[in-house]
């Protein structure tokens, strides 16, 4: 009988799983304070290790095993109930992978975390600029009487940053308002799905360094219904990864999380698609350059094809 996989990203052992080997750590942040209608974000970063560990190793697309890089998965952030002591938590964290010269993958947890992520990184990164894929705006100053809340996390990286969004499809009057300055911009999905060119339009409002924060609902609710305000008229696999691909390969894409994932009960598809999201991710930021050569053999036909 074969072993379990050890409880980390991907199952590897210990000589690509170790911190002084691993070029990547991921930093689960289970935490939900904040989360205003469905409940069970929290049990998102655990859900995602675990379906992580039950994937292919080999990526068909890029053609190689990302896994080689060797990838860490840290202890899980100790949160606070209190929203602004658990961000302050995650930056500390954050900034500790950092300077030990990781490349760090945040996995949530409810969309506020991502406010500690981003500030660790615009203190190591100049020129920062975030990316954010996303059903809903989450410009709000604050919900609910809370600044630090999951409604509000991108007013918050708009004070450390400039950002871009992608996939929106929800949002209020209060942040329709938020859309005229010049540091935020969006791409509607309504507008996405007629727009000639939208992934190279959406990449040239980038800086040279980026930090991706990909909420899961950016995906359509037929493809991922574990998250906790579904929204209709969401992007496909195809439209958010090849939107990444084409990120990384012209700009220096410094660190990602992937939030709002809230496994259900008989259900396992939102956080297996998480997990290929993240490991897809690292692949084109670390393996698609490398192996030039590759990406092309695995375009060709297979033997046997047309």
């Amino acid at each position: 009988m074969s072993q379990n996989p050890p409880n980390n990203f991907c199952g590897l052992k210990d000589e690509r799983s170790n911190f002084d080997a691993a070029r990547i750590a991921v930093l689960p942040i289970p935490y939900e304070a904040t989360a205003s209608w469905g409940k069970g974000t929290a049990n998102g970063p655990q859900a995602i290790i675990t379906a992580s560990q039950n994937m292919e190793l080999f990526d068909e697309e890029i053609f190689c095993d990302t896994s080689t890089l060797g990838i860490f998965t840290a202890v899980p952030v100790a949160v606070a109930e209190n929203p602004e002591k658990t961000v302050d938590e995650v930056e500390r964290r954050c900034r500790e992978l950092l300077d030990a010269g990781k490349f760090v993958v945040g996995l949530g947890g409810e969309h506020s975390v991502t406010t500690g992520l981003v500030r660790a990184h615009a203190a190591k990164y100049n020129d920062l600029t975030v990316l954010q894929l996303d059903a809903h705006a989450d410009l709000r100053d604050a919900y609910e009487g809370e600044k630090y809340s999951h409604a509000s996390v991108m007013r918050r990286v708009l004070e450390v940053c400039p950002i871009t969004q992608a996939g929106i499809r929800s949002l209020s009057e209060e942040e329709a308002s938020l859309l005229v300055s010049e540091d935020a911009r969006v791409f509607f999905a309504h507008k996405i799905r007629n727009m000639p060119a939208w992934v190279e339009r959406v990449a040239d409002t980038l800086t040279e360094n980026v930090y991706i924060t990909i909420d899961i609902d950016v995906f359509d609710p037929a493809f991922v219904p574990g998250t906790g305000t579904p929204e209709p008229g969401g992007l496909n696999w195809w439209q958010v990864t090849g939107l990444l691909r084409q990120v990384c390969d012209r700009r220096n894409v410094v660190g990602f999380d992937i939030v709002e994932v809230m496994p259900l009960e008989g259900e396992r598809s939102s956080e297996f698609l998480a997990a290929k999201l993240a490991y897809r991710l690292l692949g084109y930021k670390f393996m698609a350059r490398r192996h030039p050569h590759l990406n092309r053999q695995a375009g060709q036909a297979t033997p046997g094809g047309k």
